[in-house]
């Protein structure tokens, strides 16, 4: 059988995208991954994720970034997709200000 083996790279390295619902790390994954953007996304239920495999310096360096829902009832099922990631990517909206003066 012909094609590529999943395991043909030189480096994996495992990041995150975290931040609260509708901020946009779904487009952000689908944007770096697939060149594509959506002004009709969903929210994510859970955790997805996406690869991409990028060549630097003769080297095959695999980014597998994962996705976690925003909402607050996801909280304690994507806390164990952090476990093995090297970084993480907050993502949040500018526009929308948390007033906390104590």
């Amino acid at each position: 059988m012909g094609g590529r083996v999943d395991h043909e790279y030189s480096y994996l390295f495992k990041m995150v995208l975290i931040g609260d619902s509708g901020v946009g790390k779904s487009n952000i994954l689908s944007r770096f991954t697939r060149n594509h953007f959506s002004l009709d996304s969903k929210s994510t239920i859970g955790v997805e994720f996406a690869t991409k495999s990028l060549q630097m310096e003769g080297k095959t360096i695999k980014a597998q970034i994962w996705d976690t829902a925003g909402q607050e009832r996801y909280r304690a099922i994507t806390s164990a997709y952090y476990r093995g990631a090297v970084g993480a990517l907050l993502v949040y909206d500018i526009t929308k200000r948390a007033c906390c003066s104590a």
